[in-house]
């Protein structure tokens, strides 16, 4: 189930972001400045996550996650009566709350399913499915514009249907704790917000900085500033879906074997390396070959990030804190791209990326500080002393 519903979100998600940069360039003729303002717009249903998910606390995140689907479907099934930059703000709006939600909720699912040893490698599995989706989407895309079967509308109401099929595969997703069946759904707090797991939150105020402006602007740069087309953009993101299908369960798995602290400091050299090239390059391929790296890392700090938290918390505390997590993200994520957005009216390109690069700097000193097992809660110490009682008695 969680795999379907990975392969079909992925599928409806990644072929509207192949295809709204052209959109939004071509066919409402938004410019610069408004890419990032509609990316800040993008970026407010994941800033009301935390209070979206206080809110249906209550029912289980399977039903959540299956609607927030729907909705994701309905939203772009409407993106086709837009017709300039104010009539696709309701949409973008709508397709924001469906998509963040289960951004933060596909995690705490896919952790269920398995021990806290293996939840890098089950989520690398799941980043893997998703990834299958989109390599299958961006296909479609690359067919579709290269030979004009579809225009941009139509194609927008074949995303919507395939979300709804990811909402149809989930909603009977059984409730599971440790990978063990439960007759219920497992408690969790409607609202988290502790001192304890102050570096989680770290982690997502700085990965949002960097990753909007990364988000906001590296696809229009390669459609205004280098010219390709939605086919050319096609190609580009199958290489890197291509590459991440294939590694992402191993690169999961390395987050397991080595932990948190050593892979995001890795990474985030790595995003220092191909923001400062991406901004300095002068030549396509350059340009094109730093996309591919940048894109091809993004999905670790996620993972790594959830299974830290999964580390420090107690089980009720891990989904709403992961839906804190996603709001503190989005906190810099709908700021960062308004500025950025404003200044490109007075510099270059390139000034925003070099910024990028700074935060992926300041993260990279930040995750060396991680150490999961001595920051847990103390809830969660108790609860592992408890538990090794336990095993100590029965064993």
């Amino acid at each position: 189930m969680l795999a379907v519903m990975s392969a079909a979100f992925g599928f409806a998600l990644n072929a509207h972001n192949n295809i709204v940069t052209n959109y939004f360039e071509e066919i409402l003729h938004l410019n610069g400045p408004q890419f990032g303002y509609i990316t800040a717009i993008r970026e407010v249903g994941g800033f009301v996550l935390i209070f979206l998910t206080a809110l249906f606390y209550r029912i289980s995140l399977q039903h959540v996650t299956a609607g927030a689907l729907v909705v994701l479907g309905i939203g772009y099934g409407l993106y086709t009566l837009s017709v300039d930059f104010w009539t696709v703000i309701p949409w973008v709006l709508i397709t924001s709350f469906g998509f963040h939600t289960v951004l933060q909720t596909q995690y705490y699912l896919g952790m269920s399913l398995t021990s806290e040893a293996k939840s890098g490698t089950i989520l690398g599995k799941m980043t893997a499915f998703a990834q299958g989706g989109t390599f299958a989407a961006l296909i479609m895309v690359f067919v579709v514009f290269q030979f004009d079967l579809l225009s941009f509308r139509p194609t927008f109401i074949i995303l919507g249907v395939v979300a709804v099929i990811a909402a149809v595969a989930i909603i009977g997703f059984p409730h599971l704790h440790e990978g063990a069946p439960r007759k219920t759904a497992p408690k969790r707090a409607p609202f988290v917000f502790r001192r304890a797991y102050r570096y989680y939150y770290w982690l997502n105020l700085l990965d949002g900085a960097r990753q909007q402006l990364f988000f906001s602007f590296g696809l229009w740069v390669l459609v205004n500033r280098f010219g390709l087309t939605v086919s050319q953009i096609s190609l580009l993101l199958l290489a890197v879906t291509f590459g991440s299908m294939i590694s992402a369960s191993w690169i999961g798995g390395r987050i397991d074997r080595y932990g948190e602290r050593r892979i995001l400091s890795l990474i985030n050299l790595a995003y220092v390396v191909a923001l400062a090239g991406y901004a300095l390059a002068g030549s396509v391929w350059v340009a094109c070959a730093c996309y591919v790296i940048y894109a091809f890392i993004t999905p670790v700090s996620p993972i790594a990030a959830a299974t830290y938290l999964r580390k420090i918390a107690v089980p009720e505390d891990v989904a709403p804190s992961l839906a804190m997590g996603v709001t503190i993200l989005h906190a810099t994520a709908i700021a960062v791209p308004v500025v950025a957005g404003f200044i490109l009216n007075f510099v270059g390109y390139q000034v925003p990326f070099l910024i990028a690069c700074g935060f992926a700097l300041v993260t990279f000193f930040f995750t060396l500080r991680l150490n999961p097992k001595a920051q847990r809660c103390a809830a969660r110490v108790a609860l592992d002393e408890t538990c090794a009682v336990t095993e100590e008695q029965t064993g």
